[in-house]
């Protein structure tokens, strides 16, 4: 199901979040490093062509306009370097999958969900649940004054960030749902304030013919 145009709003998460990760190699001019913390274990395993890492517990990615907080990461690269290190020179990313607690913060964006999938050479972001028993992901995206926020959510939602293009699909019977900012009252039995009010309706008199006077017996 493609809606216009309040999913024109999430698409513009896609083209944040993966013009973010693909600027760190693809830009001509330095930007800043993509740092990854956690409280947890942190491990990274390599082969001749990519490398794997996994972050645990209160992870933080902190790179170009953006901020990713989760439970657990992993995180695959392509490699580069001589294929004999223990740890290899990162190349682009593939993947990032971030579950638990996800929260995606990006410019006025803002995106939570259990299951995060974020493909940077695609041009495309996936969220979803972990589990059934958590809510369905939602992005809120701020206005520029209160009450002017857009908040969308559903079961699974997917950003595609060439093609200006988002999708949420259904799930046992559950679509999207939608809070826009008010609408004002299109009604016509209210008047404005300070308005004059509308003028009388002219009343309009029809005189009446005279009764016949009656004629002597």
């Amino acid at each position: 199901m493609t809606l216009r145009p309040p999913l024109s709003l999430l698409a513009a998460l896609a083209v944040t979040i993966t013009a973010t990760l693909r600027a760190q190699v693809l830009a001509p001019v330095p930007t800043p490093e993509t740092v990854i913390e956690c409280a947890g274990l942190a491990e990274t395993t390599s082969t001749d062509t990519e490398t794997v890492a996994t972050f645990r517990d209160k992870v933080v990615v902190t790179g170009t306009n953006l901020k990713l907080t989760c439970d657990y990461l992993k995180v695959v690269a392509s490699r580069k370097g001589d294929p004999k290190a223990t740890i290899g020179k990162y190349g682009y990313f593939k993947t990032l999958v971030a579950t638990g607690h996800v929260k995606i913060i990006q410019g006025d964006r803002e995106a939570i969900c259990g299951h995060a999938e974020i493909f940077p050479g695609e041009d495309r972001v996936v969220l979803s649940r972990a589990s059934k028993d958590e809510p369905y992901p939602s992005i809120r995206i701020r206005g520029d004054k209160p009450g002017n926020d857009f908040l969308g959510s559903g079961p699974r939602m997917i950003l595609y960030r060439g093609e200006r293009k988002a999708v949420i699909e259904p799930e046992d019977g559950i679509g999207s749902r939608f809070i826009l900012p008010s609408i004002k009252d299109l009604g016509f039995d209210k008047t404005k304030p300070g308005a004059a009010p509308a003028p009388a309706a002219p009343v309009i008199t029809v005189p009446l013919a005279p009764a016949p006077t009656p004629k002597p017996p």
